[in-house]
Parts: structure tokens; C-alpha cells; sequence
């Protein structure tokens, strides 16, 4: 049976990072959603999502197919009670679809729910984790990652730490070969420890667990992290960080401060970047929903920054609590920019013009260029929609 990871109703709810992206694209945890999905259920995934997303990550399956909800965070419970579903059941919880299984395929969402709303339905009973809000990346990446060192590790071997490596707790802590430790500094009394193959940490690096750092990533020298925090693959990462998510490729190379927040693709932090994740007043933090064009409580004390793929900012650029930055946004200046930055705006805390499609398609090229890639024809197609939505949507800037 094929494997295909839906975006149900509240992919909107996601934005910026479902700007780009499937649900089941969503790093938390040392995984993403569809990786873990494919992992455990041993099948290759295909996607059904928004029709402008649909080319970048096609279905890829026709018939015979296992549909899952590409928000839910994959555990061997659930697992099992997906394997058992037969031809017309659908398992739920509270009336939202976790899967089915049926012969054919579906052009959308609301067909798909349509048709799952005939099937026989088995009530799932246990807890479920579901990614449905930005924070909740980062506010349920300590448990998810603990999850996944378990199951990646699971009848492993460690590559043996280094004796100049000073390791608190070390059965915590797990090195894929390959990886490179220089004298530093890993405390996983508190948490996991997970150092992916062909990741370096560099020397002086202070880390506390949970902690995750992805295949070709660099912990720079002197980092100062505490959990839960997840690099993924391809990223450079130093200064302070705390319980802060890094999709791919994305770089924090620099002193600076970022905590309780969520990286996308691609994103580049100029030097002495910070980010504050506590109100002066210490009150309850709201974030801008773009969906419904308002702000939105978060029941969080701590929250800071939201970036979607290929933003940027300049030296000493400075975020308020609960910032959402779009997709390739380019941002400086000496004060703190506007907390919400629509996607494609150029600017910083004096204003804001339109960052022009070609100029942002080519910036991504050449700095995706660094590391062998390039946009597609269906990511640039992905880029040229998400530009003129958000164009329909802002107030009229002028060209930069």
C-alpha cells in the first residue's frame, strides 16, 4: 500500500512555514514529520497539499493508498493502529482524520475529507501529538526529540566520545559515525543528546540537553545552547540559542541571542542578532496570524521569532517577542523592525518597501549556489504565487 501525507484545514494556521512547505515538511523533534512517518511505516511518501504546492511535492501515487495526516507526530502506538485499519475505516479523534485507506486518490482536502466522512470510523483513544500552531514546534520539541534519539538509536552503537570531550551523563548521549567532536562541553543530565554523522561541534561549545544537531551541520566555536533545541542538516549555528528549531541549510553563524523560536530554509542571521523572548512586563505573548489577519494569543510567556525560508537580516538586527518574518524577507536597521514582516518586504524599523521577485529569486540562487542547488522550475513557480498573494494582501510599497 502507498504512503500519502495530507495537509488538512489548518495548514493556514502554520504559515510562514506552510508558505513553502507540506505539514509533513515541518522539522520538530530530530525528524520531520514525514521522515518519521516513512521511517516507521518503512514506505516512501508522497503529498496531498494546496494546488500551488502540488508540483514542488507531487502525490506521486494513484491508487492503493494509505492516507495520513501530515501534522501528527508519528509514535509506534499510533503506528500500530494505522497498520490495522482495513479498506473503508477511518481512524479519528475528536472528529479530525488521522488516516484511511482507500483505492484511489483525491485533487484535494475537502474531497478527501468528503469521502472519509462515509467510511467506518475507529475512535483513536490515546494521546496524539498534532503541530498546529507555529510555537507549537518549539514548545513540543523536547518530547518529540526524546522520541525520535529512541527510536534512531534504538540497538545502535555510539562513535565513542573523546576523552578532551567532557560528557555529564553519557548514556544520554548518542555520536553517529562520522561526526567530529573538538574539546567542548555536552551536559545531557537534563535531556538527549543526538550529533548526527558528518556534524561537527567546535571546540568550546557548551551544550545542554535535548539537543539535536543535524548531518553536515557546525556547531560554531564558543556556542552556548540549552534545550530543547534542534539543528537540522546543513546549518551553522553559534552564539546563544535556547529551545530553538532550525529547519535546513539555515545559518546563525555569529554572537547573538535567539531563543523559543522557529527557523525555516535557507535564513541568514547578520552578526550580534538578537531576539527577545520575554515581555519587560511578563505577560502572555501574542504572535500575528496572517491567515486571519490578526493577532493571536499564544498562552506563552516565552516566544520570539517565526522566520519563513530565505529571510535574512543584517548585523544587529533586533526582534521583538513574537516576531513572524515571511518568506525571503530582507531585514536591518538599529531598532526593532514591525512584528509582523509580510513576505518579500525589504526594510527594517523605518519601514518597509517590496523586495522585487526576480532580485529575491536570485539572492536564493546564490546562496543555494554555496551549497551545489538552485530553485526548481516548481519552487520558483511556488516563490512567484506566494509574491503575488502577499502583494494582494499588503498595502502598495515601492521597489527597492
Amino acid at each position: 500500500m502507498n504512503l500519502i501525507l495530507f495537509d488538512d484545514q489548518n495548514r493556514d494556521q502554520l504559515l510562514p512555514f506552510t508558505h513553502t512547505r507540506p505539514m509533513a515538511d515541518i522539522r520538530c523533534g530530530i525528524m520531520t514529520a514525514r521522515e518519521r512517518w516513512e521511517l516507521l511505516l518503512h514506505k516512501k511518501s508522497g503529498s496531498l497539499t494546496i494546488a500551488y504546492l502540488q508540483e514542488a511535492f507531487p502525490q506521486q501515487f494513484e491508487q492503493d493508498i494509505l492516507f495520513v495526516n501530515g501534522s501528527l507526530i508519528a509514535n509506534e502506538t499510533l503506528v500500530d493502529a494505522i497498520r490495522q485499519l482495513k479498506s473503508g475505516q477511518a481512524l479519528i479523534q475528536e472528529n479530525h482524520i488521522i488516516a484511511f485507506a482507500v483505492l484511489h486518490g483525491f485533487d484535494s482536502f475537502e474531497e478527501l475529507e468528503k469521502y472519509a466522512g462515509t467510511l467506518e470510523q475507529i475512535t483513536f483513544e490515546d494521546r496524539i501529538i498534532s503541530i498546529q500552531k507555529p510555537w507549537h514546534i518549539f514548545e513540543n520539541n523536547g518530547i518529540v526529540l526524546e522520541m525520535d534519539f529512541k527510536t534512531l538509536t534504538s540497538n545502535k552503537v555510539s562513535q565513542e566520545i573523546p576523552d578532551f570531550v567532557t560528557a555529564i551523563n553519557p548514556k544520554n548521549i548518542f555520536i553517529e559515525q562520522g561526526a567530529i567532536l573538538n574539546p567542548c562541553i555536552l551536559n545531557a543530565s537534563q535531556g538527549y543528546i543526538y550529533i548526527a554523522k558528518d556534524a561537527e561541534v567546535m571546540d568550546g561549545c557548551m551544550v545542554r540537553g535535548s539537543f539535536s544537531l543535524g548531518e553536515h551541520s557546525a556547531l560554531k566555536m564558543g556556542a552556548k545552547v540549552y534545550g530543547a533545541t534542534t539543528i537540522g542538516p546543513d546549518c551553522k549555528v553559534g552564539g546563544e540559542i535556547s529551545n530553538v528549531v532550525f529547519f535546513n541549510h539555515s545559518n546563525k553563524g555569529h554572537d547573538g541571542f535567539l531563543g523559543n523560536s522557529v527557523i525555516g530554509d535557507w535564513c541568514n542571521f547578520g552578526a550580534d542578532t538578537n531576539c527577545s523572548n520575554l515581555k519587560n512586563n511578563y505577560s502572555e505573548i501574542s504572535i500575528w496570524n496572517e491567515h486571519e489577519a490578526k493577532s493571536e494569543k499564544t498562552g506563552l510567556q516565552f516566544c520570539g521569532l517565526m522566520m519563513g525560508d530565505h529571510s535574512k537580516c543584517g548585523i544587529n538586527t533586533m526582534f521583538n517577542t513574537g516576531t513572524v518574518a515571511g518568506v525571503s524577507c530582507n531585514i536591518y536597521g538599529g531598532s526593532f523592525p514591525e512584528k509582523f514582516i509580510p513576505s518579500f518586504s525589504w526594510g527594517g524599523s523605518e519601514g518597509f518597501s517590496v523586495y522585487a521577485i526576480e532580485k529575491a529569486i536570485a539572492t536564493a540562487n546564490k546562496m543555494m549556489e554555496r551549497r551545489g542547488k538552485s530553485l526548481s522550475e516548481a519552487e520558483i513557480s511556488v516563490f512567484r504565487h506566494i509574491f503575488n498573494n502577499t502583494q494582494n494582501q499588503r498595502n502598495t510599497f515601492n521597489q527597492p
